[in-house]
């Protein structure tokens, strides 16, 4: 999907952030309420065996509908509105649970005229997370430097993170890789760690996303597991805000079905909603936003998605050379729950 979306939603012009679980969920949920070949079709592009294999993880999920089968898992939730005759309050209602469960950083995810008197299902799901790095930086050494662009663009002035610790960091052939984990609170399940892709040239992202895309494993594969010392180590402060309709991605990714208005293959969305005999329910269009700030203290994000010191030491004369990190260039960087 990241390829997909680097080639056709301007990625190689803009920065873009996204979430592949908040996006994965609907699909997921569609897979409840269809049947026969649209089915099929959703559990092999969800590399599932049934549609209990690939019920969404306990996310803020919802769904909004006129009449509905689904069962009470906790993933439906059905506006008491009339959609036919009233659908800008369903769109603002909708607009308002997403400000809600984002805790305000995500305040409109349909834009006006996106919902109308055909809608018979809004699919949604929110996702929020708001995380403090296990290792601080100073906010008093942060200090702005020259951020290149890619495409020849005039590079831009940003503050810049940095602290003198040893970090997760490894080099490799083209790129480094930099991991920073976030503190586990004593109530907290999973433990989260941000991994950031470097390449080494100015202009190498479009190769690296490539290679992140094409070869098997590749990110398992190249992230680092021991702390080392760091020579030159800045990062830049960011705040992206990324908003697409990912319907036209999926169809790329071979998700056609559930799109199509055809009687026989296509929709088959009956299971979830009642319709007239002439009328075939079909998804219509999936709205995805994503949010994420990085800054001293830590992260946080957020995403919707409408139908997520162990310091080693020896003697001098063998201490290795400390490893430069200064991401003043287009970069990748992926979320993971875990440290491994």
């Amino acid at each position: 999907m990241t390829k997909q979306l680097f080639l056709t939603q301007g990625a190689k012009e803009r920065n873009m952030v996204y979430s592949p679980l908040s996006i994965h969920i609907v699909p997921s949920l569609i897979a409840a309420g269809t049947k026969g070949h649209t089915e099929k079709e959703l559990l092999s592009f969800l590399k599932s065996k049934s549609t209990a294999d690939s019920t969404p993880l306990p996310l803020i999920s919802s769904l909004w509908s006129l009449m509905t089968d689904l069962p009470e898992a906790g993933l439906v939730c059905p506006l008491e509105v009339d959609v036919q005759t009233n659908a800008e309050e369903v769109r603002i209602k909708v607009n308002l649970w997403a400000k809600k469960e984002t805790r305000g950083l995500i305040t409109e995810v349909l834009l006006f005229g996106s919902v109308n008197n055909i809608t018979r299902l809004n699919f949604g799901n929110a996702l929020y997370f708001k995380g403090v790095w296990d290792d601080q930086f100073n906010a008093s050494k942060t200090k702005k430097y020259d951020l290149y662009c890619l495409n020849g663009k005039p590079s831009v002035k940003a503050p810049f993170m940095t602290n003198y610790h040893h970090q997760y960091v490894k080099a490799f052939d083209g790129f480094k890789v930099l991991k920073l984990l976030h503190q586990k609170g004593e109530t907290e399940k999973w433990c989260f760690s941000m991994c950031l892709f470097l390449p080494d040239e100015k202009d190498g992202l479009p190769a690296l996303v490539k290679r992140v895309c094409t070869e098997p494993g590749f990110l398992d594969h190249h992230l680092p597991n021991t702390r080392v010392r760091v020579g030159d180590f800045r990062i830049p402060k960011f705040k992206i805000t990324s908003s697409f309709e990912a319907s036209e991605v999926l169809k790329e990714l071979g998700l056609v079905l559930p799109f199509e208005v055809d009687p026989y293959n296509g929709g088959n969305l009956t299971e979830m909603v009642d319709s007239p005999p002439d009328e075939v329910p079909f998804v219509s269009s999936i709205f995805h936003k994503s949010f994420i700030e990085v800054n001293e203290n830590g992260k946080e994000a957020a995403a919707v998605t409408f139908s997520s010191k162990v310091v080693g030491s020896c003697r001098p004369c063998h201490r290795p050379k400390p490893i430069d990190f200064v991401v003043d260039h287009p970069f990748l960087f992926f979320y993971q729950k875990g440290n491994d």
